[in-house]
């Protein structure tokens, strides 16, 4: 009994449990995943629609095989506009109100993506389009519009950098003339202008163009110079356009097509030629995308039986949509139970479905647009992922058109690295990766085209030039006409630049010269800025405000201000001084002080043993200075004891023959040769002086000189270079101040009389200038004006104005980068130097013909040689004869026990004493007299008796007096003899015996050592 008491009660327990566990499946199978309704607006007859048509539904089901256990299923219910805007508006506006659609996807076209988006903003309901490209529409204007597709204003600087690359620098764009076109060109030309390459023209078609309005157009182009062209249409007008071309000869040799993404896509519905240049958004090759592909094209091929083979080809289009279809499912996932059990449809709304401004809101609109813009996954076209609603596609590939619509890829472009054949290896890359691959042009050409040729219609650009030109400057610019012809004939310096310029353009730029006559330059450029004229070609002065209307080329000729002086001949200038002038002052210093040194050196080395340079103080000093300077005209007679003295005088003695006859030669040629020098040396001594300048009439000089301070009473406006010369001779005018271009031509006539000063400063040079307006070629002269002021003794240079020969056209035009190269090769071939020697002649001419003579001052730079040589010649003879002194008394030099001080004083001591042991002291071995006696003696004197004379004027110290033995007459009684080695001295009545023993310190001086006369 007590087994079932148990049993009961488990039983119940059990039964339970499974009655709930089988209960739990049973509910799970009877809630279904929530449905999503969403719109889908296409035009079901268009390519693209046709292409949605099948890919939108597959993406769907592929979603929903990859995710089966979705807790929310897209339901899509498909409209068809039929390209109306109207009714793509009626069809959005169902949609949202009567069948409840949470989103939308489409409208197709730009147009109407614009009017549904507007709509759908005030409704709350996110609009998902993948094949409205036209940047009229986005999400910043109408917040709940979503772009899943490339916008067109990403393709226009990957087509400005193949117009860079292959040297396009005009370009026409081919548009369909709606939203879609229209709003695509703005982005195109403002890319071709930062490339510099210029837009010219345009071709828009509108969407319904006939085929004989499209020919019409084509033959218009082909009449024109351009052969470059970027085609932005619908596929049906672009097929248009391509027959069209084909029948116009636009599919030539020399021509260049370029077709955006959205025909890339659709190559197989526009079939063009062979040749064109395709871009298309990168797609990273997958193994699910080849899958895809192969199911879409089979199923593509099974909804339209009637669409060719080439059709069949899954572009750009069809990625777009397949991968928005995705992010639909994907979004309609992150949904919350509550937003997708919400009330479908609209809710608030007033007055009816029909009244735009009283539509309602969805309740889910704006969690379904977060989610929908936040959706990032690995998408068939790469990685999907929406920045400011818009889709980023991070590179182009770009393919060249072959035949049977096939493409091949050439290369890539990312806006990082431009231009390469490999993705990924852009400028870190290898160099062989870098541009493109070879292109097969129109014509199965090799050869890229230049994009220009000579046109075969349209009239000659009209260049204004103003005159007539005084005969005088015809070498600058001239403009003849013929009476009996009236054809205008052009020649000058200027206009031989120009042409040689436009002829090493790339592309033909025909033009001819209208003669407007004379105008003030201010009211020629006027006339040119308002497209009177296409080009005017003068001296035109280029200032601070008509900068500002053009873009000036490199220059191609240097030029400044410089100024042209009559020649002085400078001798009628004599000085009382005169004869200081050939030498410079260093030259009369050094001069100077080296003969004073070279009299000290002669008098060291003579001092002790040559009786001539002994004597007082202000005698030997006498002697020096008359020695040294004396040698000039050499007029010294000392006659010389050392070997060493005379190697310092011959060598002395030569220099001082090489500088007397350099002085002689230019006294000579100062005194009697012309000496020509510029009547003004610069700018600074014209600006102090008094002279008044010349300046050309009516030229920008007048200005820039009372800009800068010259006084403006002092300034002469003439006409023609014979005027200046006039005034020049007669003292009228002092100088002549203007371009070097102008100065060169007056000295090429008039060259012997005066000289050109050297500019101060360089300037812009001649150039050529770009200018807004309708292809103007504007031709003004360039150049900086330099005015010098002396202000508080210092030389100030003001820039006032630039003037340049310059070419005018629209700011920014690719005229001026063209013709900027075309100057370069100009300037650096020797075409450019023989143009200007044809006009102005040699640029030394007027040096050569040698009617300068001036004598410049010498320097010591001109003898710094000579100088070294002697100084270091008479430096080593003085420390040779030094060294031989203290070698040969060393031994009372350094004698121990002797202070330092008392050894300096002995030193000198000996360095003044004679130098007996030289042989002028000596006496021969014979007992002869002394040299001095024998001397005496050969002169006719009468010898001294018993006592050896000292040379005049030297003092012989005895014990501690001087005695001056000149005060011996030769009539005076010798004294008595004394014993040997004395002699006794009678002086004022007293004897005083002085004994010969020898001095201590060695002196001959104050122990005389006393040696009889002999007879």
């Amino acid at each position: 009994m007590a087994g079932r008491a148990w049993h009961p009660p488990f039983r119940r327990v059990f039964f339970l449990i499974g009655l709930l566990a089988s209960l739990i499946p049973a509910t799970s199978r009877a809630q279904p995943p929530e449905t999503v309704t969403v719109g889908l607006i296409i035009d079901a007859d268009s390519p693209v629609g046709r292409i949605a048509s099948t890919t939108v539904p597959m993406a769907l089901d592929d979603f929903y095989a990859a995710f089966p256990n979705a807790s929310a299923r897209v339901r899509l219910l498909q409209h068809d506009s039929g390209g109306d805007v109207v009714a793509a508006a009626s069809a959005a506006l169902q949609l949202m109100t009567a069948q409840g659609a949470r989103a939308i996807l489409g409208p197709q076209s730009s147009v109407e993506s614009a009017f549904v988006a507007d709509l759908a903003t005030r409704a709350e309901v996110p609009v998902v389009s993948f094949s409205a490209t036209s940047p009229s529409v986005s999400h910043s204007e109408a917040r709940f519009f979503v772009r899943a597709a490339l916008s067109d204003a990403g393709q226009a600087e990957a087509i400005a950098a193949l117009a860079t690359y292959f040297g396009w620098r005009r370009v026409v764009p081919i548009y369909q003339d709606d939203d879609y076109g229209a709003a695509f060109v703005p982005f195109l030309v403002d890319a071709l202008t930062a490339a510099r390459a210029e837009v010219p023209y345009r071709c828009e078609l509108p969407a319904g163009a006939t085929r004989d309005a499209v020919a019409a157009a084509m033959y218009r182009l082909e009449s024109e110079q351009t052969r470059a062209f970027v085609v932005h249409a619908r596929p049906a007008l672009a097929e248009l356009v391509f027959a069209a071309a084909v029948e116009a000869g636009m599919m030539a040799e020399g021509y260049a097509w370029v077709i955006t993404d959205g025909l890339t896509g659709l190559l197989g519905s526009i079939h063009p030629p062979q040749g064109v240049i395709g871009l298309a958004p990168h797609v990273p090759p997958t193994a699910r995308l080849h899958d895809v592909r192969k199911r879409w094209a089979h199923r593509f091929m099974r909804q339209h039986r009637d669409a060719d083979l080439a059709e069949a080809e899954m572009g750009c289009y069809a990625l777009w949509a397949y991968d928005a279809a995705w992010a639909i499912a994907s979004a309609a996932e992150r949904l919350s139970p509550g937003d997708l059990s919400s009330r479908p449809g609209l809710v608030g709304g007033r007055r009816g479905s029909t009244d735009f401004s009283g539509l309602g809101k969805s309740m889910s609109g704006e969690k379904f647009l977060a989610a929908i813009t936040k959706t990032t996954f690995e998408g068939l076209g790469g990685r999907f992922e929406l920045i400011n609603g818009e889709l980023a596609v991070p590179a182009f590939r770009i393919v060249n058109i072959m035949d049977n619509a096939k493409e091949r890829a050439i290369g890539f472009w990312t806006q990082r690295d431009g231009l390469h054949r490999q993705l990924g290896r852009g400028r870190g890359g290898i160099a062989s990766n870098s541009g493109l691959a070879p292109v097969i042009w129109p014509a199965d050409s090799t050869v890229v085209p230049i994009g220009w040729v000579q046109p075969t219609s349209g009239r000659k650009l009209q260049v204004a030039m103003p005159g007539p030109v005084d005969p005088g400057y015809r070498p600058i610019m001239h403009l003849d006409v013929d009476p009996a012809t009236n054809r205008t004939v052009a020649g000058g310096f200027v206009i031989e630049v120009f042409e040689a310029a436009v002829r090493l353009l790339p592309y033909a730029l025909p033009f001819e010269y209208v003669l407007v006559g004379s105008m003030r330059y201010d009211t020629l450029v006027e006339r040119v800025g308002k497209g009177e004229f296409d080009a005017a070609v003068a001296d035109i002065t280029i200032t601070a405000d008509r900068s500002k209307l053009v873009d000036f080329t490199l220059p191609y000729m240097s030029s400044g201000i410089s100024m042209v002086v009559p020649m002085r001949d400078q001798r009628s200038k004599r000085a009382a001084l005169v004869f200081l002038k050939p030498l410079r002052w260093d030259l009369w210093l050094v001069s100077f002080a080296f003969f004073i040194f070279t009299g000290f050196v002669v008098w060291a080395v003579e001092h002790r043993s040559n009786e001539e340079f002994r004597g007082p103080p202000s005698y030997q000093i006498g002697t020096l200075l008359y020695f040294g300077f004396s040698t000039l005209v050499f007029a010294h007679r000392e006659n010389l004891k050392s070997n060493l003295s005379r190697l310092v005088v011959v060598v002395w003695s030569f220099v001082v023959l090489i500088l007397q006859s350099s002085y002689t030669a230019s006294l000579t040629s100062m005194l009697t040769v012309p000496q020509l020098e510029p009547a003004i040396g610069d700018f600074a001594s014209l600006w102090r002086g008094t002279d008044k300048v010349g300046i050309l009439n009516n030229s920008f000089m007048r200005a820039a000189m009372n800009k800068s301070g010259f006084p403006q009473s002092r300034l002469e406006p003439y006409q023609a270079t014979q005027g200046f010369h006039e005034a020049l001779l007669n003292g009228t005018i002092g100088a002549i101040v203007d371009e070097t271009p102008y100065l060169r031509l007056f000295l090429k006539s008039y060259c012997d009389n005066f000289t050109r000063i050297a500019q101060s400063n360089k300037t812009g040079g001649f150039g050529f200038v770009s200018a807004p307006c309708l292809l103007p070629l504007d031709i003004v002269i360039t150049w900086y004006v330099h005015a010098v002021q002396h202000l508080d003794r210092q030389l100030m240079t003001r820039v006032v104005h630039g003037r340049s020969i310059e070419q005018a056209f629209p700011k920014g035009s690719p005229y001026v980068a063209d013709l900027s190269r075309a100057i370069l090769n100009l300037t650096e071939s020797d075409e450019m130097s023989s143009i200007e020697r044809k006009w102005f002649g040699d640029a030394d001419g007027c040096a050569a013909q040698g009617s300068q003579f001036t004598s410049e001052r010498l320097s010591f730079d001109s003898f710094w040689g000579l100088f070294l040589i002697t100084g270091a010649t008479s430096l080593l003879c003085c420390a040779l004869h030094l060294l031989i002194f203290v070698v040969a008394n060393r031994r009372r030099i350094w004698a121990s026990r002797v202070p330092w001080r008392n050894r300096l004083r002995i030193f000198l001591k000996l360095l003044d004493d004679r130098d007996l042991s030289s042989h002028t002291f000596r006496t021969n071995k014979d007992g002869g007299g002394s040299v001095a006696d024998r001397s005496a003696n050969d002169a006719g004197a009468s010898p001294p008796p018993a006592v050896a004379h000292i040379a005049a004027g030297s003092p012989l110290s005895v014990s501690n007096h001087t005695y001056d033995m000149s005060d011996w007459s030769s009539g005076a009684p010798s004294p008595a003899p004394a014993a040997a080695g004395e002699i006794e001295l009678a002086g004022a009545g007293e004897a005083e015996e002085v004994a010969a023993a020898p001095n201590p310190g060695g002196s001959g001086d104050q122990s005389a050592t006393v040696h009889q006369a002999s007879n």
